[in-house]
């Protein structure tokens, strides 16, 4: 899809990416990151540790970049994590895993399912960074193997807000998610998914950290934010999974 266009009304639509402005220059990016997860449940008859090994062997062959996690509220369960800035690849390089020998075994728990990509709040200081490359590094990172991802709807009331009370109200949240951050307590993967959700969820949310307690400490602590207890609708369902298994891709 071209990044600029003119709608019905002679309108000029433009669907990039921008950032704070670098050396007096604006940043304009078309470019974003997909990612994707998928959760499933493994024939019982089948050792959870070979459901992992099989699959990531698959993922491998195929050269799909990936992480797949163990899923810790089912001992038969496991998250497939994907991603790419070319949407095709999913239904042409992820979607054909699922016909190999190595991944028979594995049924879709289809309401776990979340698709989003990455987006920029216009104050990004490398938007390229931020877009592209902090997500994989993210979630590849070995020192942080915990992962807690949920979609969430925020209500029609939020964007009724006048623009600078909306920004003091997530600033509040964002501010949360940085002391985490720099503390190594929780970082943070945010896509949008408005339009991509079966519910209409508007955001994916990524949690990823070397131990679980800080991911669901951060949860409870945003709880008290404006923004979630005043203007979120839906939150959930929760993925909770160890990674074990990693390819860059």
């Amino acid at each position: 899809m071209p990044s600029m266009g003119e709608n019905a009304h002679g309108e000029t639509i433009d669907v990039r990416e921008r950032g704070g402005d670098r050396d007096g220059i604006p940043q304009v990016l078309e470019r974003r990151l997909f990612m994707q997860l998928m959760v499933f449940e493994s024939d019982k008859k089948v050792a959870p540790a070979e459901s992992v090994r099989d699959l990531g062997a698959a993922l491998v062959r195929r050269n799909v970049a990936s992480v797949v996690y163990e899923d810790v509220n089912n001992p038969h369960g496991l998250g497939l994590l994907t991603w790419s800035e070319e949407p095709l690849d999913f239904a042409d390089r992820v979607r054909p895993v699922f016909g190999d020998p190595e991944a028979v075994n594995l049924s879709l728990i289809r309401e776990y399912t979340m698709l989003g990509r990455s987006y920029s709040t216009g104050f990004e200081t490398d938007l390229e960074y931020w877009l592209l490359r902090r997500p994989r590094e993210t979630v590849l990172n070995p020192a942080w193997p915990w992962a807690v991802w949920y979609p969430l709807r925020r209500s029609g009331a939020f964007e009724r807000v006048d623009a600078r009370e909306r920004g003091a109200i997530m600033r509040e949240h964002s501010g949360i998610g940085r002391n985490y951050g720099a503390q190594d307590l929780a970082h943070d993967v945010r896509l949008a998914c408005h339009g991509l959700d079966a519910n209409d969820n508007e955001f994916v949310i990524g949690l990823i950290g070397k131990d679980l307690h800080p991911l669901s400490h951060v949860v409870q602590a945003m709880r008290s934010t404006r923004q979630t207890s005043e203007f979120i609708n839906q939150m959930g369902p929760f993925f909770v999974g160890r990674a074990a298994f990693r390819h860059a891709g």
